[in-house]
């Protein structure tokens, strides 16, 4: 009788095989009589890549610059977490010391760009908690990612019809504002900056236009979305800076293979900063892990501190 393989599972032992196969090749290339040593290196590799990289978190940070920022916003922080996947793998203590990293870089405002589960209800409450320990001056935001709406692939087919809705309720029952295709302001006296948050685009719910119908073209806006290809899907709409997370970097960046679990689309978001037409985008590599392995792609906390330029250099950005 043939056995049944989760798609998940499939992935999972993929990318491993990838990472085993890398190992080989470099033990061909070594020479006979160096097997020894090799085994060695080779097996402290993934000794590394199973049980070091996935929890060492790294902590970066990027100066952002926004046309048309009001003075009173300039030097704004956002500090941003994503991917989260909490399972019986990643651990709460582990997402415990992401809380921890991500309060102690006093931010304006906090962004959670999604992934809070890896699948089913069984963690919702307790990822929930964790992150209601989070607050900031300026808000506690948050999107929902794929995982979040129970979808594992573009096609967008659902196990759990109503995760997202639990989720959602979770979060904001912990004080976290949850963005629907939605904006909210930020003022500061006069002066106004726009965040916006839209669903996941594999659920088919994203919305970018409805998140920013009828704003003022002058007033600059970020843009929440879990899956760093919404960008494609502004259609001219301005955006000046948008995070996002969903691709973890890969989890694995060989030498001279580069991303190899990335397809060659999501290679091209793949981690970082990348500048879009007018937009500046941030794909962040995530918390946690679906499976665990990292190897050149630590998890990570970013802080993104916004920074005034001239109007007319805005179109600087564009290719």
């Amino acid at each position: 009788m043939p056995v049944s393989i989760p798609f998940d599972a499939l992935n999972d032992i993929t990318m491993l095989n990838k990472l085993v196969g890398w190992l080989r090749t470099e033990g061909r290339l070594e020479g006979r009589g160096r097997w020894a040593r090799w085994i060695g290196r080779g097996w402290a590799r993934v000794h590394y890549a199973v049980r070091v990289e996935p929890t060492w978190l790294e902590l970066n940070h990027h100066d952002v610059p926004i046309a048309d920022l009001p003075s009173r916003f300039a030097g704004l922080r956002i500090v941003q977490l994503s991917d989260f996947h909490c399972s019986r793998y990643v651990t709460p203590a582990y997402l415990q010391e992401a809380v921890r990293l991500a309060q102690e870089q006093n931010g304006d405002v906090i962004a959670l760009t999604g992934d809070f589960i890896h699948k089913g209800f069984k963690y919702v409450q307790r990822v929930a908690r964790l992150l209601g320990r989070l607050s900031a001056p300026d808000g506690v935001y948050a999107v929902l990612g794929n995982h979040d709406f129970s979808v594992r692939n573009a096609l967008g087919m659902r196990r759990y019809r109503t995760l997202h809705r639990a989720v959602s309720d979770a979060l904001s029952a912990e004080g976290i504002r949850v963005l629907h295709n939605e904006r909210v302001v930020l003022a500061r006296s006069e002066a106004r900056l726009h965040l916006a948050g839209v669903d996941d685009l594999w659920s088919r719910a994203c919305d970018v236009e409805r998140a920013l119908a009828g704003l003022s073209a002058a007033v600059p806006r970020i843009v929440l979305a879990h899956n760093p290809c919404t960008i494609e899907h502004l259609d001219g709409l301005r955006c000046d800076l948008m995070l996002s997370g969903h691709t973890h970097g890969g989890q694995i960046n060989l030498p001279g293979l580069g991303r190899v679990t990335l397809s060659a689309n999501g290679r091209r978001f793949a981690a970082g900063m990348y500048h879009y037409r007018k937009t500046h985008l941030y794909v962040n590599k995530g918390v946690g892990f679906g499976f665990q392995v990292r190897y050149g792609v630590r998890p990570e906390v970013a802080v993104l501190t916004l920074r005034p330029i001239p109007g007319p250099e805005r179109g600087a950005l564009a290719p």
